[in-house]
């Protein structure tokens, strides 16, 4: 009996603290110290935005694989000496600089007006939101009040990101490792609506992809020519297109009629409209660009709350790049 106690006490502690640390995120945590955060951010994102557009897929693209690793710290952005940090993980080369510079850039300019305040999870927190309203997305309250992580190790990001040939079982199971729901995920997969690709991501699908199927026969015919053309056998590994064949410039909905249509570039995106247990939402989301930004806001949201420093934990970085 005491046993039991014991570990109802343990659950009861943890449940508390995870409560409590989700508890301090809120739309105004720096209202007194830093009132003027977000502006800082949006003026310094849209500065960057007008130098190249990757920036946009990039910096949304660095949230999310914060998130999954170590939960939203800011520890992606590490640096290491020995190669050796999250970023120089294999899962994490393809990052695009263009969305370590933006964070970094806009820290530099939180820092000139309110030096010590504001954590780098925050800033990144915030400019993935600007990324996304900025070109066409929907704007949401973003909560604040995360602080760095003081980790940073590639070792950590194995098996922690979904993979482009995952199926929905493995989706749906990674993402409720960050107590997502599948609807979460497969708004969160609605950002594949901007972006790019190396081919070496797909290629299994348009070349040998089964003993008696050169092309994965859940692709369009049509457009697994066109993906041949742009990346033959022997391509340079080093290009890249775009992950939306129709608007990939603009945030919409765009990427779920293309599911319907059976252009999902990714093994991971096709089986959201394959499989019969997704396919309704795909449906939902392809008819109705609205109820897909509302999912994918409250989506964000959720995200952003998953394994978050708050209180005395972690730091405020006064660099992205290093620890303190």
């Amino acid at each position: 009996m005491e046993m039991w106690r014991g570990l109802c006490l343990v659950v009861v502690v943890v449940a508390a603290i995870t409560s409590a640390a989700e508890g301090q995120l809120r739309p105004n945590f720096y209202q007194s110290r830093c009132p003027n955060v977000e502006s800082i951010v949006r003026q310094a994102v849209s500065t960057k935005i007008s130098q190249t557009f990757v920036t946009i897929p990039a910096t949304l693209r660095l949230f999310f694989h914060d998130c999954f690793v170590e939960g939203c710290d800011a520890s992606v952005i590490i640096q290491s000496p020995n190669n050796d940090a999250e970023k120089d993980a294999p899962e994490n080369l393809s990052l695009a600089g263009d969305g370590f510079d933006t964070v970094i850039k806009a820290k530099q300019a939180v820092e000139a007006q309110c030096p010590g305040v504001v954590s780098c999870a925050d800033i990144l927190t915030i400019a993935a939101r600007d990324v996304v309203s900025l070109s066409g997305g929907p704007f949401w309250g973003v909560e604040l009040g995360r602080r760095d992580g003081r980790v940073s190790k590639a070792g950590l990001v194995m098996g922690n990101l979904p993979q482009p040939n995952f199926s929905l079982n493995l989706l749906n199971w990674i993402f409720r490792k960050n107590n997502l729901t599948q609807t979460d995920m497969i708004a969160l997969s609605g950002a594949h609506t901007l972006g790019f690709s190396h081919c070496s991501k797909f290629s299994n699908r348009i070349y040998s992809f089964s003993q008696t199927s050169r092309v994965d026969p859940s692709l369009d015919g049509g457009y697994a020519q066109q993906l041949m053309q742009m990346c033959p056998i022997n391509v340079d590994p080093r290009i890249a297109i775009n992950m939306d064949p129709t608007t990939p410039r603009t945030f919409d909905n765009a990427y779920y009629n293309n599911l319907v249509g059976k252009k999902g570039l990714f093994t991971s995106d096709q089986v959201l409209f394959d499989n019969f247990l997704s396919r309704q939402t795909v449906v939902n989301f392809a008819k109705n660009q609205q109820s897909f930004y509302n999912a994918f806001s409250a989506a964000m949201v959720k995200l952003g709350r998953t394994g978050v420093k708050t209180g005395f934990q972690g730091e405020i970085r006064r660099d992205c790049s290093r620890f303190n």
